[in-house]
């Protein structure tokens, strides 16, 4: 009997544990220990940071200085960026000490309609390398790539001089399952991301500086399947995300950037099961599995995304605990050279991330160029002596400079 689909199944998840460990927040579902609580996703991947200048700045997005790679933080940014037309490339290499060809390459650009109005477009493609196939006698069957992938399109638009709002939708789709075979398939999804942005010049002594606001909900979408089963369908990665900056001048040819990101999962905390007294679980009369502490996790995507805020089997003190807290700090010389740094933290009742990084940047003309370093912290990291990279292209008309 063949067994190369359960071979690749088991592959599959293990590749995508291991994109768990830079989205923790989706390990697990419900469970008997109250230590451990990690809340469960589909396509994690879409939580990945894409980019190498947030990267290198821990992972923080909401409320820095536009770029070409906004629409992924803080859509609502991406009307205040500076040039007229753009694109960029990121990659970053996956678990590369063990798997040689796993990666996430991500493709942005956009266009500036006018003054106001702004449009971007992007791609998300995570590659988790071959896996070869082999029946339960070790006999080669051939070869096969599991992959995930999400194609974005954004609209931003400036309210005010100071405040702009975006939205972006994006269809998703992950095969992890292998050859197809009974129900397997390939699972897809529909999502919106909905941004506002707010930023302000002040004035700190003699000093000018630019404080910034933003909010952005990403993945706001139906659940996920790989069996075709109502009953066994995942949230994906429904995200709140909210932070503030203040970037501050500190002559004609330095300024110094601080920000920080505060970011929760809007999916459902898994509940605590009953056991009996040998550890075994405890069943009602619809077969179903009797929660002791917590809430059913089966809800649907409003349910889920509201009831988040208050499902924790700990009450209050657990749900202060899902918030994941990104800080950083970017340095720029001339707007030509940068430097960067950050740090994020997870609870570790909650997968425990915990890692600083670093980063550099440099422009010239229309082209730049971006990479970050990702130093981990107690719990180990597939991007751990890793470098990042994105290369930039970005054109500015003469009458958008003026503007």
């Amino acid at each position: 009997m063949k067994n190369y689909r359960i071979k690749f199944s088991i592959l599959g998840l293990i590749a995508m544990l291991a994109t768990l460990s830079t989205n923790a927040q989706t390990i697990g579902g419900g469970t008997t220990d109250p230590d451990y609580r990690v809340i469960l996703t589909a396509v994690p991947f879409l939580s990945i940071a894409p980019d190498s200048r947030a990267s290198g700045m821990g992972d923080v997005g909401a409320a820095t200085s536009p770029d070409i790679n906004s629409a992924h933080w803080n859509n609502g940014k991406l009307a205040f960026i500076d040039g007229s037309f753009g694109g960029s490339l990121s990659y970053s290499p996956w678990l590369k000490n063990i798997v040689p060809d796993m990666g996430l390459t991500y493709l942005s650009g956009f266009y500036k309609i006018d003054k106001v109005q702004t449009v971007g477009i992007s791609m998300r493609y995570f590659d988790l390398g071959k896996i070869y196939l082999t029946d339960i006698e070790g006999v080669q069957l051939g070869e096969d790539n599991p992959r995930e992938f999400a194609f974005d399109g954004t609209y931003s638009r400036k309210l005010s001089n100071n405040w702009g709002i975006g939205v972006s939708m994006r269809y998703v789709a992950s095969n992890l399952v292998g050859p197809s075979g009974g129900q397997d398939k390939v699972a897809s999804s529909v999502a919106v991301d909905l941004g506002t942005y707010y930023t302000k010049p002040v004035t700190l002594g003699r000093t000018n500086a630019e404080y910034a606001f933003g909010a952005h909900i990403s993945n706001i979408g139906q659940k996920m399947s790989y069996t075709g089963n109502a009953e066994q369908e995942d949230f994906i990665p429904v995200n709140l995300r909210i932070g503030t900056s203040l970037k501050l001048e500190l002559d004609p040819y330095n300024s110094l950037t601080l920000a920080v990101d505060l970011n929760k999962l809007l999916v459902p905390t898994p509940p605590v099961y009953a056991e009996d007294e040998d550890g075994n679980p405890v069943f009602d009369n619809n077969n179903e599995r009797v929660i002791e502490k917590g809430e059913d996790p089966d809800r649907n995507l409003i349910a889920g995304m509201f009831g988040s805020f208050s499902d924790a089997p700990d009450g209050f003190s657990e749900e202060v605990k899902e918030f994941t807290v990104s800080s950083g700090a970017e340095y720029w010389y001339r707007n030509i050279f940068s430097a960067r740094a950050g740090y994020f933290y997870e609870n570790k009742e909650k997968g425990g991330r915990q890692y600083a990084s670093l980063g550099l940047g440099i422009r010239y003309q229309t082209f730049g160029l971006d990479m970050s370093y990702l130093i981990p912290g107690d719990q180990n990291n597939p991007l751990a002596e890793t470098i990042r990279f994105t290369l930039i292209w970005m054109v500015t008309k003469e009458e958008d400079q003026q503007n």
